[in-house]
């Protein structure tokens, strides 16, 4: 069984800065493609920004050049710096992770709460 294990969420003033982790943890032998993603109530997930395995990174364009996602392949772990924080960065964040095992398997985390007051 794998499971991602999301934390670093909280409660931030705007213009502050939080740092999420993902980690996978299980039977696995590598992490493929990782995204974070967030959500609020009544809303769509966003996709948010995106890492392949070779390090190559995506964003959405509301958080580019704010945000910064990263990865340790040795801790199974995916990063997201989050740095000028708007109070429309608030959101349940989930990470979600394409996690090499005898096949490609999808997995998701169970989601940390950020929020950002103005």
């Amino acid at each position: 069984q794998v499971q991602l294990v999301e934390s670093g969420g909280g409660l931030v003033q705007a213009g502050g800065s939080l740092r999420l982790s993902c980690e996978a943890s299980g039977s696995i032998v590598s992490i493929n493609i990782a995204r974070w993603y967030r959500q609020n109530p009544g809303k769509q997930r966003e996709l948010v920004a995106a890492i392949t395995s070779g390090g190559g990174t995506n964003y959405v364009d509301s958080v580019k050049g704010r945000f910064t996602i990263s990865r340790d392949n040795a801790k199974n772990t995916v990063y997201l710096q989050m740095n000028s924080l708007k109070p429309e960065d608030t959101a349940v964040y989930y990470c979600n992770a394409e996690v090499l095992r005898d096949h490609v398997y999808s997995y998701w985390g169970q989601g940390t709460q950020v929020t950002v007051s103005s």
